[in-house]
């Protein structure tokens, strides 16, 4: 059964209760599992989160079906601001248009914010011929289909981002899906694939070792932790961008100035200098944005996502 947007309840919370969010201990959602970006993000904010109010902020991973379960309880739950989702654009942009039947719809969600975008490197093995971005193209349109690419699975964001690549290129290569960007990573290490997107976190200390070497950056901006490496869109594909996003979403009944307060306290620890330090040593880049700003991106990357997953034709499994 898909769940949709519920009507708001008779009886609005009164004001007082949306004022001093939160008086309790707080669920933040997380649809994959611990010890991942959206994991470590999340770990990061709610330690500071609890101790600026006061009160607890408990990491809830709930994990299955590219992040859908997740989305699915929280989905169900109660409009009050203690059950909160934080969710990739792998999930509430991709999701949708890669698996077709979801057991909820956009409307079951209130969007809060934008919180992080984190950047991926594509990345290869130092044995191989090309150098930078563009001696790579230039490689694989040479050579059609001898190239292949691993990714984090079947619509994960390394794999969109990577049939975003070879649609603006103009090339084609073997897509090898592994179970997470741990083991993708380990298989682009071992030479089993030539190329990956791979979360620049993880991609620099292979890349300072000498056993990566890093073609591009998918962000729009280089990346501060690895400022001599060109963006792709410097490097030979203008207007190239893709990056790992992390949002926070209430269930759709929670009422507006209730959202409004949310925002307002996650917005103050993503503006805390320590925890914008933490954050850009993982790699990510804190976003502070206005809620209407952030629906608007919501709606730019589902057309842009959609679009591609039906040009080329791209199935969950």
């Amino acid at each position: 059964m898909r769940i949709a947007r519920r009507a708001l309840p008779l009886f609005a919370l009164p004001a007082f209760a949306q004022s001093d969010w939160p008086n309790r201990s707080v669920s933040v959602v997380v649809p994959w599992p611990a010890g991942g970006s959206t994991d470590a993000l999340v770990r990061t904010l709610t330690q500071h989160l609890a101790a600026s109010t006061g009160q607890s902020f408990v990491v809830d991973n709930r994990t299955g079906a590219t992040g859908t379960v997740g989305h699915a309880f929280v989905a169900r739950a109660r409009g009050d601001g203690y059950t909160l989702l934080a969710g990739t654009n792998s999930t509430y942009a991709i999701a949708p248009h890669l698996m077709g039947a979801l057991p909820y719809d956009d409307s079951a969600f209130a969007p809060i914010m934008l919180m992080a975008t984190n950047p991926q490197l594509l990345v290869t093995h130092p044995a191989q011929p090309f150098q930078n971005l563009a001696q790579f193209l230039a490689f694989a349109r040479a050579n059609p289909g001898r190239l292949s690419f691993a990714s984090s699975g079947n619509g994960g964001t390394s794999h969109l981002a990577t049939e975003l690549l070879m649609q603006m290129a103009g090339i084609e290569m073997l897509h090898v899906p592994y179970r997470g960007g741990g083991p993708a990573a380990q298989a682009q290490l071992t030479g089993e694939v030539q190329v990956t997107f791979v979360d620049a976190i993880t991609a620099i200390p292979h890349m300072r070792a000498g056993t990566m070497r890093a073609l591009g950056v998918s962000t729009a901006e280089r990346s501060a932790l690895a400022p001599d490496v060109p963006t792709i869109a410097e490097g030979g594909l203008p207007g190239f961008e893709s990056s790992t996003d992390f949002a926070l979403f209430a269930p759709a009944e929670t009422p507006a100035p209730l959202i409004a307060r949310v925002h307002a306290v996650f917005a103050t620890t993503l503006r805390d200098a320590g925890v914008r330090e933490r954050l850009l040593a993982q790699g990510m880049t804190p976003v502070v944005g206005a809620m209407a700003d952030f629906r608007a991106y919501q709606a730019r990357e589902s057309a842009k996502w959609g679009a591609l997953i039906r040009a080329r034709n791209i199935r969950a499994g």
